[in-house]
């Protein structure tokens, strides 16, 4: 999306269906699921969508928990149809998978290390509560490609996690559900 107004719509709408105060990080990861915002646009809209009392938030701890304003609901819902509504539900589904991780206090980690024969072995893993509930080790060629693994699988560990457990049940279909 490059229109602002777009870009605002987006948040309004994702922000309005998740229906809780989220903090800025969460906002902003929910944004990103999809690839269909970048950074800066989120950024400038975001703070436009609060100096507008669109959005505003609460305090708790010292931290801010940001929600959308009865006057944001009703502009999310009276111009939602300006985006293509399969955006919105993809868009959604992955922003509420992405919470549901993050709600069970999921910690996504992954590290690489040198090998002997020059390769490289890339370590995931998802802790829940202290708990080891996935990991998975891969071989690479080059510790540039590792990085890269490492950084797509941290940016989304949700949908690794999703895909490893749809190929090992064989319910494929489970991955474009």
């Amino acid at each position: 999306m490059k229109d602002k107004r777009d870009v605002k719509i987006f948040i309004l709408y994702l922000m309005e269906n998740i229906n809780y105060p989220l903090d800025y990080i969460s906002v902003n990861d929910i944004v990103m699921q999809t690839d269909y915002v970048m950074y800066l646009d989120f950024t400038e809209a975001f703070d436009e969508l609060l100096e507008t009392d669109l959005i505003t938030y609460i305090e708790e701890d010292g931290e801010k928990f940001y929600f959308v304003t009865d006057k944001g609901r009703l502009v999310a819902r009276e111009l939602k149809s300006e985006i293509l509504s399969t955006i919105l539900d993809k868009s959604l589904e992955a922003a509420l998978r992405y919470l549901d991780f993050r709600r069970r206090g999921i910690d996504a980690r992954c590290e690489y290390r040198s090998r002997v024969d020059g390769k490289f072995d890339l370590n995931c893993f998802l802790l829940e509560k202290g708990e080891k509930i996935f990991e998975t080790t891969i071989v690479v060629d080059t510790e540039y490609r590792a990085l890269q693994m490492k950084r797509r699988y941290l940016e989304r560990p949700d949908v690794v996690y999703r895909g490893m457990v749809a190929l090992m049940t064989g319910k494929i279909e489970f991955l474009f559900d």
